[in-house]
């Protein structure tokens, strides 16, 4: 399912400023945020954090298709994935969650898989 506009436009604001982004691990929310261990696609230099969540906002903006789905942790939640052309063949797996005004990455890493997980 597409996401709407307002979804979007939030994630992109979020995503664009250090006060409303984290990827901070918990059990109830658990993350796979690595974008250090992944290539920039133009480049095939590994990503730095602050650049990670530039690209994710890039994305975003150009309009890339985002999926919705519903996440286990923390249960029934809504989460969003993005799947996008990485360095040399590689697929980049994103996933985000909207929560109190605040925009969590959750997965930021190289997929093997290519749909959500």
């Amino acid at each position: 399912m597409a996401i709407s506009n307002d979804i979007r436009r939030q994630l992109i604001l979020l995503a664009g400023s250090r006060r409303t982004r984290t990827n901070v691990f918990s059990a109830a929310r658990p993350t796979h945020w690595e974008p250090t261990n992944v290539r920039r696609p133009d480049s095939g230099e590994a990503f730095t954090p602050d650049n990670a969540w530039t690209f994710v906002a890039e994305l975003l903006e150009g309009g890339v298709d985002v999926e919705t789905i519903t996440l286990d942790k923390p249960l029934g939640r809504t989460g969003y994935v993005i799947i996008c052309d990485g360095w040399s063949g590689e697929k980049i797996y994103i996933k985000l969650q909207l929560v109190s005004g605040k925009v969590v990455g959750r997965s930021f890493h190289v997929s093997t898989e290519w749909g959500p997980r």
